[in-house]
């Protein structure tokens, strides 16, 4: 380890590569809502966050373990499960008067169709005005479930199970 007088340490969130302090200061600097899309390997969480000086405020979330309680089966961590992620964030986004927000992926790489851009889609479905390109969103068979029942065995009802977990979720509106 370096010593001497003219030596710092870094933050320790940064020496350990979780928050890149200049993108996260832009952000915070533009007062904007953000949206908060983390991605782990068995779940998706969406938050809605507005920046205050005592603490993030968040005013809008959902997780992919809630989609359970709506009659989705399958994996919390596809595609069409942060689709569904991103759409209930954005209706309980819209009842609390929310109407645009920039994305905040944090360090998480920005891949065209990803999951991420599949949980903004269900944003933009929802009402939320978010500035993005429409060719990184995923195409409407992986957003639906199409593509992962035509290779998965047990998943054939996963589209028609996609149509009623979105209309419930419309339906609370």
């Amino acid at each position: 380890m370096a010593t001497g007088t003219t030596f710092s340490v870094k933050y320790r969130r940064k020496r350990e590569q979780k928050t890149n302090y200049k993108k996260r200061l832009n952000l915070l600097k533009s007062h904007s809502i953000r949206l908060v899309v983390r991605p782990t390997n068995k779940n998706i969480l969406a938050q809605l966050v507005e920046y205050e000086a005592d603490g993030d405020k968040i005013l809008s979330h959902a997780k992919s373990t809630e989609l359970a309680k709506l009659g989705w089966k399958y994996s919390k961590s596809n595609t069409p499960s942060a689709y569904l992620v991103g759409l209930l964030c954005g209706i309980r986004a819209k009842e609390k008067g929310v109407e645009a927000a920039i994305l905040d992926s944090g360090l998480h790489p920005h891949i065209k169709g990803s999951k991420i851009y599949a949980c903004v889609k269900g944003l933009l479905d929802a009402g939320i005005a978010i500035p993005i390109d429409e060719e990184v969103i995923p195409g409407e068979d992986r957003i639906t479930g199409k593509t992962i029942a035509s290779y998965v065995k047990g998943s054939d009802g996963m589209e028609g199970d996609f149509a009623n977990v979105k209309d419930k979720i419309m339906g609370s509106k």
